[in-house]
């Protein structure tokens, strides 16, 4: 009788995220965000809460987002003030209520800018935002190995 033995692989790796959670409380000594009944909010963390490092922290010390967001076209040359406002006001109300979402960096990159995040729920809020805000067109491709989403918005 033959038989067979199978290695299950993860569907989707992620270095950042736990498998096992975290003794509570514990402070991110970085942002202080709170972990507590097994999410991150913000608040006190009252007496004896360990410092740790969150995700997002994790990530932006470390240099790997987990969602891009290209922008391009001649209207981000003319409302380029416009847009970056925009992004960072949804940033602001998307981590009023998830902590670990963040945008690590906005950067100028050939006529165009790149946004990393920490978070590919966010890189998505945030095309979405621009398509709802200044029009365009927006394309979202995950990756299949990873968990990450790079987001493309165009509008000329």
């Amino acid at each position: 009788m033959l038989r067979h033995e199978q290695l299950l692989q993860e569907r989707v790796h992620d270095a950042y995220r736990r498998g096992a959670k975290l003794p509570e409380p514990a402070r991110c000594r970085g942002c202080g965000a709170v972990y507590r009944r097994g999410r991150w909010t913000w608040g006190a963390a009252g007496e004896g809460a360990r410092p740790v490092r969150c995700p997002a922290c994790a990530r932006i010390r470390e240099g790997m987002p987990a969602g891009y967001l290209s922008l391009s076209g001649a209207y981000l040359e003319a409302n380029r003030d416009d847009i970056v406002r925009r992004l960072r006001r949804c940033e602001k109300a998307e981590s009023r209520s998830h902590p670990l979402q963040r945008i690590m960096q906005v950067a100028r990159e050939d006529g165009g800018m790149i946004v990393t995040t920490t978070d590919s729920h966010l890189a998505r809020r945030l095309g979405e935002a621009l398509v709802k805000s200044f029009k365009g067109d927006a394309e979202y491709r995950y990756g299949r190995e990873d968990n990450l989403l790079r987001v493309t918005w165009r509008r000329d």
